[in-house]
């Protein structure tokens, strides 16, 4: 399945949004690839961050991360960097953006 999220970066912390983005830990790659991702790309446009991934299952997804203290590690330090406008993390899978239109 394809999701797409919706998320705002703080604007005063673009910069440390990015450069956390260059570091992911391998950790955590792994672990949401094990989860049943095989794709995670993440374009910004001002302090708008849209997510689009590919995964098997995005509810069983979450679930698989939500505990792990990789993910926990890296969700707090997300919430330092990020305006909540749709959590999807906190939300679960109803903050996936609906899709309205797909080339066909």
């Amino acid at each position: 399945m394809r999701v797409a999220l919706h998320t705002k970066v703080r604007a005063d912390r673009i910069e440390a949004y990015e450069a956390a983005h260059r570091e992911v830990p391998a950790e955590l790659t792994a672990a949401i690839r094990a989860a049943g991702a095989t794709s995670w790309t993440i374009w910004r446009s001002g302090t708008d961050l849209f997510h689009v991934l590919e995964c098997d299952d995005y509810a069983r997804l979450l679930a698989e991360l939500e505990r792990l203290p990789v993910n926990v590690a890296w969700q707090a330090r997300m919430a330092e960097l990020l305006d909540v406008v749709h959590d999807y993390s906190g939300d679960g899978a109803d903050a996936c953006l609906p899709a309205v239109w797909e080339l066909p």
